[in-house]
């Protein structure tokens, strides 16, 4: 049955596209969306740039037709920007009310049509919903979270296994499953720079972490599990594993390898700056470096936690090969920075871990893996029961 689908205006921000993402259902733009867009599209940032991009796309669809009694669309639905029947743009109301009204007035208007208010803001799905209008999340982007790890009951079992898992255990042993059809025994791995997994999950993330084939790794967990730490030891630990390798060779066949494989020249850790009251990082005294102390420490401490605290000589009874963290980002192995530096830049041969990725938008988590060129191996973290923004 097809349907009526009123956004709010979060929606919009959130992917500027939506409007192609409803199959062939209705679309309504309430009036009241349209002027948000308009007050949010000043500045800049991810907001701005969202809302210059939605209206945009709205004027462009604008000019193939009628848009107060609807454009077709290609998917087969419509788009409209309507007005409610008590509009009044000098009016007090709220705007999220506003949004609601029309819902409402729509759905009266249309008795034989299902109308759909679609809010990313948790408080008007809860207005919506006790005024009797139906209401949901934007799904479109979202991935439900299903068990990664888990137990195969029996050998030809792959059809549980596809589907909700990548890593199983049978006994004592833990396989990855590749395909329909492939599994594969996961290396026991110890001592990651003096790192060793805790458990069956940890040992499952190095194996992910570790492996050539997998180009874009997501960890979610909750704080203390080790995310950072384990993909930070993994980055050190193929850094130095490639810088052999290369170094071994001689020119020729240094070439070829550089051509055909992954190597990485160097670890990059980005991290979204969040604002505290309101302040953003521009505000703080001192130069970028300074500025990024507090966002940063987080890394510097696991980083201690590899290589060992500025003041120890050994570790595990063995001399410490890097004299402190600072002395790792001095000489250019690792790079410490805030995620907005990452876009426009091209990050060819580049071990990157974007550190709490619970923070992003999906369109910021694909304009992030856009900037990985050949040879990078990109790592998201982060701890879903944490989101900030």
């Amino acid at each position: 049955m097809k349907k009526i689908y009123v956004l709010d205006t979060n929606v919009l921000v959130h992917d500027p596209e939506c409007i192609f993402k409803f199959e062939d259902n209705d679309i309504v733009i309430p009036i009241t969306v349209v002027e948000e867009l308009d007050k949010l599209k000043k500045g800049h940032g991810d907001i701005p740039y969202s809302a210059r991009s939605a209206l945009r796309i709205i004027d462009a669809l604008r000019e193939k037709g009628n848009i107060s009694k609807g454009i077709n669309l290609d998917t087969g639905g419509t788009l409209v920007v309507a007005i409610d029947k008590n509009y009044d743009p000098c009016s007090p109301v709220l705007m999220d009310n506003r949004i609601i009204a029309l819902a409402i007035e729509l759905s009266k208007k249309k008795k034989k049509t299902p109308v759909i208010l679609v809010s990313k803001d948790t408080a008007v799905r809860i207005k919506a919903e006790a005024l009797g209008v139906e209401v949901q999340d934007y799904r479109h982007d979202k991935t439900y979270l299903f068990q990664k790890y888990g137990l195969i009951k029996e050998d030809s079992d792959y059809e549980n296994g596809i589907r909700s898992l990548r890593y199983i255990k049978r006994g004592e042993e833990i396989y990855r499953l590749i395909g329909d059809k492939t599994i594969e025994q996961v290396k026991r791995w110890k001592n990651i720079m003096g790192i060793n997994p805790k458990n069956d999950e940890q040992l499952c993330a190095l194996d992910a972490l570790l492996n050539d084939r997998i180009d874009v790794v997501a960890l979610t967990g909750k704080a203390g599990t080790g995310k950072t730490l384990l993909a930070l030891a993994a980055g050190m630990y193929l850094l130095e594993r490639s810088m052999a390798r290369i170094q071994s060779l001689r020119n020729q066949q240094r070439e070829q390898e550089i051509a055909n494989g992954r190597y990485f020249e160097q670890i990059l850790v980005a991290r979204p700056v969040i604002p505290i009251v309101g302040q953003d990082i521009g505000f703080l005294p001192g130069d970028v470096e300074e500025k990024l102390g507090p966002w940063m420490q987080p890394i510097y401490d696991n980083l201690d936690v590899i290589i060992g605290s500025p003041t120890d000589t050994k570790k595990e009874g063995k001399p410490v090969k890097y004299k402190s963290s600072r002395y790792l980002i001095d000489s250019g192995i690792i790079q410490i920075e805030p995620l907005t530096y990452i876009r426009g830049r091209s990050l060819p041969h580049r071990y990157i871990i974007v550190d709490e990725a619970q923070n992003l938008r999906p369109l910021d988590v694909k304009t992030i893996i856009t900037r990985c060129g050949e040879g990078t191996k990109i790592i998201f973290t982060g701890d879903l029961y944490q989101i900030d923004t």
